[in-house]
C-alpha cells in the first residue's frame, strides 16, 4: 500500500501544513538504480586526533574546501580520552548543516578497550553521538558508526555500502570490521575469529559474480527482493519456498537440507540466506501451543537444523557467507508476538554464537539483518493507525522497502565483507524502538 502521507508532504501544500502543524516531514529516499548508482556529490574526510587509519578508495570524489559534501567520513578512531571528544564537536559542528539531502555521515571508531577505561569511555561515547545525530540530522540523511579492528578487512566494502544509495534505510547502526587472521580457503579470503581476514579482489559492481546463493522464502516480499538483488550482483541464485520458487520445499521438513544440497549441485553454496518466516500473532494468554511451536520451528528451528547439516556435509563452501533474517521485534519485543519475537531473538543468538566458531571451523561468516517496518503485503494488512505508527516511528519517518533489506543482505554476502562476522545490522530507518 502506498504511503500517501509521504507523497503529500512532498507537495507544496503538504510542506506548508506540516511546518505549520509541527508534523513529521519525511524526505523521499533515493535508492540505488542503474542510472544513479552512487552518491551525487563529493565526500569530505575529517580526522580527529592523530589517526593512522588509511582509508580505502571507494570510488567517490573528495570534497574540496567549501564544497557541499554528499557524504562525510569522520575518523575518530584515535580518540582515547574524554577531553579528546571535543574533536567530535570541533569537526562536525561546522559541516553537519552542509551535508546534502539524502547524504551520508560515517564515523570511524576503534575497538572498545577491555583494559583502558578512559579509551573505552571515549570510544563508547561515539555510539551515543552517532545515534543522536542520526535522529536529528533529517533530510533523508543517515549516520552510522564503523568500528575498525586490527587489519581493517572489510572496511572498503562497508564504506562502499554505507556511502551509497544502497544503504538508504540503514541509520544509527554500529558495524565492526576486521580483527582476525586469514586461514586457508582456495584464495577466497576465509576469515577466522571475530571476523577479520584477507579480502579477495572483487568487482564492486558485481561482487557476487561466480558465486551460488540460495534464498529461503524467496517467492515473495523480502525474499524475492533478496533473490533479485543477489542476481543483480552476479550470483547464480536458487530460490526456495513452499510454492512459486525455483525449488518448492518445506524448510521444516526432515529432508530440507538434502533438498538444498541437491539444488546446489556439486559446486555447493557460497551464500545461504535464511529468510523464510511466518507470524501467528496472539497475546500469550490467548495463544495456542500450535501457534507457538509453528513459528519457532519455521523461523528458528529450521535455521539451526539446515545450517548444521549444510556445514557438516560441506555444501556451504569455505569462504562463504550465511545471512539470516532477524527482526527488531527480536530486539525490542512486540505486543502479540511473544512467539515471533522469541524466534527472531533466537536468530540473533544463533548468529552471535556461531559467527566466530563457524569462521574458524568452516571458513564461513554468519551475520543477520533485522528489518523494521517494511512495506509488504503483510504490513499492508495491519490496521491503519498501527501501520502509520510503524511508518513514522523511526528517524527517517517512513517505512522501508524490501529492496532496503536486500541491499544489506547483498553487502553482508559479498566476499568484500570478509571482515564482518557475527553481527546484526538493523534495516529500520533507525527505529525508535530497541537499541
Amino acid at each position: 500500500m502506498a504511503d500517501r502521507y509521504l507523497h503529500f508532504t512532498a507537495t507544496g501544500p503538504g510542506r506548508f501544513l506540516t511546518r505549520r502543524l509541527g508534523l513529521p516531514s519525511p524526505a523521499a529516499l533515493r535508492r540505488w538504480s542503474p542510472e544513479r548508482p552512487a552518491l551525487e556529490g563529493p565526500v569530505l574526510h575529517l580526522a580527529a586526533g592523530a589517526s593512522s587509519l588509511a582509508l580505502p578508495d571507494v570510488g567517490l570524489k573528495a570534497a574540496a574546501p567549501g564544497e557541499r559534501p554528499a557524504g562525510v567520513v569522520l575518523d575518530a578512531s584515535a580518540l582515547a580520552t574524554v577531553d579528546e571528544l571535543a574533536e567530535l564537536h570541533r569537526l562536525s559542528h561546522p559541516v553537519v548543516r552542509s551535508v546534502a539531502q539524502g547524504g551520508r555521515v560515517v564515523v570511524l571508531g576503534a575497538a572498545v578497550s577491555a583494559t583502558d577505561h578512559h579509551q573505552a569511555a571515549a570510544q563508547q561515547a561515539l555510539e551515543g553521538f552517532v545515534r543522536s545525530l542520526g535522529k536529528e540530522i533529517g533530510g533523508g540523511r543517515t549516520v552510522n558508526l564503523v568500528r575498525v579492528r586490527g587489519d581493517a578487512a572489510g572496511l572498503e566494502s562497508t564504506l562502499r555500502f554505507l556511502l551509497s544509495p544502497r544503504s538508504a534505510y540503514v541509520s544509527g547502526q554500529v558495524v565492526e570490521v576486521g580483527g582476525g587472521q586469514a586461514v586457508g580457503g582456495g584464495g577466497r579470503g576465509v576469515v577466522e575469529g571475530g571476523g577479520g581476514g584477507a579480502v579477495p579482489p572483487f568487482d564492486p559492481d558485481r561482487p557476487l559474480a561466480g558465486r551460488t546463493a540460495l534464498v529461503t522464502g524467496a517467492a515473495r516480499g523480502i525474499g524475492a527482493a533478496v533473490a533479485a538483488t543477489l542476481e543483480r550482483d552476479g550470483a547464480r541464485v536458487i530460490g526456495l519456498d513452499v510454492t512459486g520458487a525455483d525449488v518448492d520445499a518445506d524448510i521444516t521438513a526432515p529432508d530440507a537440507a538434502r533438498v538444498i544440497a541437491d539444488a546446489a549441485g556439486d559446486g555447493g553454496l557460497d551464500v545461504l540466506v535464511h529468510n523464510a518466516g511466518i507470524t501467528r500473532d496472539r497475546r500469550l494468554a490467548n495463544m495456542a501451543a500450535e501457534r507457538w511451536s509453528s513459528v519457532l520451528d519455521v523461523n528458528l528451528g529450521s535455521v539451526l537444523r539446515t545450517t548444521d547439516a549444510l556445514l557438516a556435509d560441506g555444501t556451504l563452501r569455505r569462504g562463504g557467507a550465511i545471512v539470516a533474517t532477524a527482526s527488531i521485534a527480536g530486539i525490542a519485543g512486540n505486543t502479540g508476538q511473544t512467539n515471533y519475537a522469541a524466534s527472531k531473538a533466537g536468530v540473533i543468538g544463533f548468529v552471535r554464537a556461531l559467527g566466530a566458531g563457524c569462521a574458524t571451523g568452516h571458513g564461513v561468516r554468519v551475520n543477520a539483518v533485522a528489518p523494521g517496518f517494511i512495506e509488504t503485503k503483510m504490513t499492508a494488512a495491519v490496521p491503519l493507525l498501527i501501520r502509520e505508527a510503524g511508518r513514522r516511528m523511526n528517524s527517517l519517518g517512513q517505512g522501508g522497502l524490501p529492496v532496503d533489506v536486500a541491499e544489506a543482505v547483498a553487502w553482508l554476502a559479498s566476499p568484500g565483507a570478509a571482515g564482518v562476522n557475527g553481527q546484526v545490522v538493523r534495516v529500520c530507518g533507525q527505529s525508535l524502538l530497541g537499541a
